[in-house]
């Protein structure tokens, strides 16, 4: 029996939906600086990221299904876009610095500390490496979703995608 993989089946997409996905931007332009990552593998009808970004780096189109598409050379990193999908399936990552930085979005509470040490998390939830908190926006047109940035070395650039929720006693 095979085993079922991808975002229909786990929740998170699998290495050959990433590979086929048009709003994922080359190693190349991660180097320059902050850009959208954006990790939408389901053709189903949304466009608010599309509809959230001043720059019009994102293209969703005709028909709404769409996959999202990214045009990284319009886009600044801005991460308007991030809060702005529902699917919480878009990041910002930033490689032109020694340590990678990335932005997510983050529905949990309690929330971080600028400056906290946090176990930084994959697609699956499964922790890879710490990071450190270098900002936590909670902007009002977020609607509740805060945006967290993180500090990880580059290897994890690719692969940390949010945070081992805080919790217990210990966070109170």
């Amino acid at each position: 029996m095979t085993q079922k993989i991808g975002v229909k089946y786990q929740g998170f997409p699998s290495d050959e939906e990433l590979a086929k996905i048009p709003g994922v931007p080359d190693a190349e332009r991660i180097k320059k600086g902050p850009v959208a990552f954006i990790e939408c593998a389901q053709e189903i009808p949304c466009n608010p990221c599309e509809e959230a970004c001043p720059y019009g780096a994102i293209q969703v189109g005709k028909p709404i299904t769409n996959l999202p598409k990214l045009d990284p050379k319009k886009c600044v990193g801005c991460g308007n876009c991030i809060a702005a999908c529902p699917g919480l399936a878009i990041f910002v990552v930033n490689g032109a610095r020694d340590k990678a930085e990335i932005s997510f979005p983050y529905e949990y509470y309690p929330l971080p500390k600028r400056g906290d040490i946090v176990d930084c998390v994959d697609r699956s939830g499964k922790v890879v490496t710490t990071g450190k908190v270098l900002r936590v926006v909670r902007a009002p047109n977020y609607d509740h979703t805060a945006v967290i940035t993180v500090k990880v070395d580059q290897e994890y650039i690719d692969i940390v995608r949010s945070i081992k929720r805080l919790g217990g006693p210990e966070h109170e």
